[in-house]
């Protein structure tokens, strides 16, 4: 029987106990790979627009300080400078505002305060693994909500919750979704927090790629900041560099006594010296982290651009391709049912190019992900990319003969 013609509390029932962590998570690939292997496996920077000279600068600022307070113990919730740029920045006090040791540590901290062990927790589906195991420690369950073109569907989750489904939380990548690329509209953001203040659950609003917006400006506002029932999670990572290890969580007031509390039981804060040498970065000069971005944001809408024209210019009609308006990944869909897309993984890495398998993101079923390939280009040049889309078109080549 197909989930589509089950009753629908049913049908929620199938879908949370469908649930499993991708096979193989967090494990390295065991197939050998060629030692000219061009590799569009992970969201990874270039290196070539992270500001290495202007760190260096505020380094040696930093370490000029008397008396050296950037060598020494910190609060909890953050240093001062850093905390009052990013509630700029997000446009909330400063108050709601906790340091964390990038993206995934806040959701972690987000999960430990507002998930109970045995919670049911609705998820992207497909969706960024890494969440899944964080869940593995409060034992959740996970209810799997579809992602499209247009982020997590806002329509299926609200009948889910109308036909009984009581989850403590909600995860959503909210902007360039991973994998999938879409981007929840404003109207979306609104429906979302309606219905978790509703409801009463939380929203994990996921945000580590909202500054890489290709052309346009985002949401005229940001509903997820203006809400009890949010926490929003974002990172320097993508921006400034994961090697920094520092991003920030926008919370509820209510919820801040409560982390600061479970973080002084843990790390007790982030490092001091990171966390003052980018707020030297940050504030002196104004302009530097939008230059940064700007320059980012080129870069990859070139590479974004030149991977799709080189798909489909090696493998014409093979893949649905869609040049996405931000992030780091397309996410190309096999058009023939008869290309098995696994073979078509094993066929490439024999050419020389290795990429994730859509299989790897589904929370449950009813996603054709295992159809779809990711591809990251963030730190590969375009004639890698190009060499890379012609090494795919060889690798489809072999399976249609």
């Amino acid at each position: 029987m197909s989930l589509d013609t089950l009753p629908a509390l049913d049908r929620r029932t199938a879908l949370v106990s469908a649930f499993t962590v991708p096979k193989g998570f967090g494990d390295q690939t065991l197939r050998e790979r060629r030692a000219d292997a061009i590799e569009l496996l992970g969201g990874i920077p270039d290196p070539s627009v992270l500001p290495a000279g202007e760190l260096a600068e505020a380094t040696a600022r930093v370490l000029a300080q008397p008396g050296l307070p950037a060598l020494q113990y910190s609060r909890t919730e953050g240093i001062p400078a850093l905390r009052e740029w990013i509630a700029a920045r997000e446009g909330v006090p400063v108050s709601r505002i906790v340091v964390t040791n990038g993206g995934f540590h806040g959701l972690a901290l987000a999960i430990q305060t507002t998930v109970e062990r045995g919670d049911l927790v609705a998820v992207d589906n497909p969706i960024f693994p890494l969440f899944l195991r964080g869940l593995e420690l409060s034992a959740a369950h996970t209810l799997p909500v579809r992602v499209g073109a247009h982020g997590l569907d806002v329509d299926e989750f609200g009948a889910l919750l109308r036909d009984g489904a009581r989850p403590a939380a909600l995860y959503t990548v909210p902007d360039f979704h991973n994998p999938t690329q879409g981007s929840l509209s404003l109207e979306g953001r609104r429906e979302l927090v309606r219905l978790a203040e509703h409801y009463g659950f939380v929203i994990f609003a996921d945000n580590p790629y909202r500054e890489l917006r290709f052309a346009g400006p985002g949401p005229d506002e940001e509903p997820f900041n203006h809400s009890e029932h949010v926490i929003h999670v974002n990172t320097f990572t993508k921006t400034l560099g994961p090697g920094l290890r520092l991003g920030w969580l926008v919370l509820p007031e209510r919820l801040v006594p409560d982390v600061i509390a479970l973080r002084s039981r843990q790390d007790s804060h982030s490092s001091t010296f990171v966390q003052a040498v980018v707020a030297d970065l940050l504030t002196q000069d104004r302009g530097l982290f939008d230059a940064t971005l700007d320059r980012a944001r080129a870069l990859y809408a070139s590479r974004a651009r030149t991977l799709a024209e080189a798909i489909e210019r090696e493998a014409p009609g093979a893949f649905d391709v869609v040049v996405p308006e931000g992030g780091l990944f397309l996410w190309p869909r096999l058009r023939d049912a008869d290309v098995d897309p696994d073979r078509l993984a094993d066929d490439a890495s024999a050419e020389g190019v290795e990429y994730q398998r859509g299989s790897f993101f589904p929370s449950g079923p009813g996603t054709d992900a295992a159809r779809h390939l990711r591809l990251a280009f963030g730190d590969t040049g375009e004639d890698l990319l190009t060499e890379a889309a012609a090494r795919l078109g060889r690798a489809l080549r072999r399976q249609r003969g």
